[in-house]
């Protein structure tokens, strides 16, 4: 059977059609729509295979319609700017003759500069909190159904939370969370491809950090919730199959929008990448309280 892992990486690996399009397809899972981190990491295969020796710094995105896990998703690649040192090009992904996303990402030459960074977060270590064996057995039975579904999937990206506690109570707390995040194998070494899979891995619990000040999460039934912009940026290289803090905060809710930050370092505590993100959670009363099905 293959892994995960194996499957992420089949869904990245774009079909190219045509010069600047490609088609991308998504697990048979079950799923009712499209995971949004799917489409970033596509998206930015598919910008990149039409750049020569540059990486990507930076994307900027917008999700415009659910995707359909049903049938395939075309991507088509504007080749907006080959510069000197930057590159820029902008995607769009279409299902059913409509536009679903649209993402800007642009590329640089690496080059010397001034240098300083975030500092990591005062979090354990990975090696010090549970791990997945140990979740299953002594965290995930107190919490509710739709929580233990979401952390019992087989997923590529591993996942270890250090706040667990939230999803056991309503309390309010401090809008923060943090996990540590990996590939649950060791990826070819193309950089190219972790900094894909890093994107992927960018839209997984973003938008619930903007749920804690409130004691929700986007697990519950009573909440419509779903991701309408991200950026990401890429600081320093990385590597996607080794440990990552992911460091969330959501400075601002209001007007059924959260607005997420994230932060990326790497074991060493260098910041290799930065998130944010605005997502609409509407409070649905009238679809009850309960704690309800999945996040993609």
């Amino acid at each position: 059977m293959a892994s995960a892992v194996d499957a992420l990486l089949d869904i990245l690996d774009l079909e190219p059609l045509e010069q600047n399009l490609f088609r991308g397809r998504s697990p048979q899972v079950g799923w009712q729509r499209v995971f949004g981190g799917q489409v970033i990491g596509q998206a930015l295969v598919a910008a990149s295979r039409t750049v020569e020796s540059r990486s990507a710094h930076s994307l900027h995105a917008y999700f415009l319609l659910p995707g359909d896990p049903k049938v395939p998703i075309i991507y088509e690649v504007d080749r907006i700017r080959d510069g000197r040192s930057f590159t820029t090009r902008r995607v769009v992904a279409i299902q059913h003759g409509q536009a679903i996303f649209s993402m800007s990402a642009s590329y640089h030459d690496a080059e010397p500069g001034y240098d300083h960074q975030a500092e990591m977060p005062n979090v354990p270590m990975p090696e010090d909190l549970p791990d997945e064996q140990e979740v299953r057995t002594t965290i995930l039975p107190a919490m509710p159904a739709a929580v233990r579904a979401y952390f019992e999937r087989q997923r590529p990206i591993e996942l270890r939370p250090v706040e667990f506690a939230r999803y056991a109570s309503r309390e309010p707390r401090p809008p923060r969370f943090h996990a540590w995040i990996r590939a649950t194998r060791r990826l070819p070494d193309d950089p190219v491809l972790h900094r894909c899979v890093l994107a992927y891995a960018s839209d997984m619990t973003l938008l619930d950090a903007s749920l804690i000040a409130h004691g929700r999460t986007v697990f519950e039934i009573g909440i419509q919730a779903a991701s309408l912009d991200h950026a990401l940026w890429f600081h320093r290289p990385f590597r996607a199959d080794e440990w990552l803090l992911y460091a969330q905060d959501s400075p601002s809710s209001s007007g059924a929008l959260g607005f997420s930050r994230g932060l990326i370092f790497n074991i060493k505590g260098q910041l290799v990448a930065s998130v944010a993100q605005e997502g609409l959670i509407r409070p649905r009363p009238d679809l009850g309280p309960d704690l309800g099905p999945d996040l993609d």
